[in-house]
């Protein structure tokens, strides 16, 4: 029973991080459970199967706020979910020694990717949509999305929603909307894929369900917190949290000495607490400029009324 509600307690946690930045879901729940020590592919097989459960609660509470845009849906996650299974299938066929090392670099790199998201670049959006002949490059980003996504653990929000954004062309409360929505095909698939390769009796139900009870209950709460937290500081804590947490497997790997591995800590730690109090001090100004123009114009998140 303990075991179940500190796995919902993950879930629950890993669902506010996604429905608030429209990404790490996967991230954040797996390297909980690579800390707890489950191999990453069983770790990634369980979070998916999970977020087929979360991601319909996500997408409904998102759909409800008129955070969707249903065309772009179709063209992301289709893509996402051949993607997801060739990830899933290739994840499957590596060695534990081999794949731990390499789960870890990805995860610490789409950590970093978060951060860096959340800092240098963010910008401001513009209330265009994606035109029909925009919407042809979401298949490649959909594949590769969905390919990293399975054999990371995670990475479909991270990718999907920061490209996203980074077009210019949809107001950010729509492309969390619409990647979260999107991403229930890719569990599905992703999942489908696990199973094939590795079969349902390595999996942990306690693991999955806790997940999944965690992730539907945060769901509806993440999707109304997107419209009013400062989400990048969400974004820049998040980030760091999966860097630190996701390095000693590297440093196990190199084999470095206990000095090194405690000096690599302390880096990571002070750059993440700078970046954080740089967050924390940009979001306040932003605020009082708004307060001080009657307008807000923060480049995350949009906090326009729905419709």
């Amino acid at each position: 029973m303990v075991g179940l509600v500190l796995y919902a307690l993950a879930g629950f946690v890993a669902q506010l991080v996604d429905g608030s930045l429209g990404m790490a879901f996967g991230v954040t729940a797996t390297t909980g459970l690579l800390v707890a020590g489950t191999a990453p592919a069983v770790a990634s097989a369980s979070v998916h199967l999970a977020e087929i459960g979360t991601a319909v609660a996500s997408g409904a509470s998102h759909w409800r706020l008129g955070n969707v845009d249903w065309k772009v849906v179709g063209w992301l996650a289709v893509p996402g979910a051949i993607g997801g299974f060739a990830g899933a299938t290739v994840l499957s066929s590596l060695s534990t020694e081999a794949s731990e090392p390499w789960m870890a670099g990805l995860l610490i790199t789409l950590g970093i990717y978060v951060v860096l998201r959340f800092t240098v670049w963010s910008r401001p959006v513009s209330r265009r949509t994606l035109t029909p002949a925009g919407r042809r490059w979401l298949v490649p980003l959909g594949v590769v999305a969905g390919f990293v996504d399975a054999t990371g653990g995670g990475g479909w929000g991270p990718i999907s929603t920061s490209t996203l954004l980074s077009s210019g062309k949809m107001t950010p409360r729509r492309t969390i909307g619409s990647v979260d929505t999107s991403e229930f095909i890719v569990a599905v698939a992703a999942s489908a894929g696990f199973l094939t390769a590795l079969g349902g009796d390595v999996l942990s139900t306690t693991v999955i369900v806790g997940l999944l009870v965690g992730g539907v209950l945060a769901a509806p709460l993440a999707a109304y917190l997107v419209r009013i937290l400062p989400t990048r500081m969400i974004g820049v804590g998040a980030g760091g949290m999966i860097v630190l947490s996701n390095a000693q497997v590297i440093l196990d790997t190199i084999d470095s000495a206990t000095a090194v591995s405690v000096a690599s800590y302390v880096v990571i730690s002070v750059a993440w607490i700078a970046l954080l109090t740089w967050a924390t001090r940009r979001t306040l100004a932003e605020r009082r400029a708004a307060s001080a123009t009657g307008s807000v114009s923060e480049a995350i998140p949009e906090t326009d009324p729905v419709g």
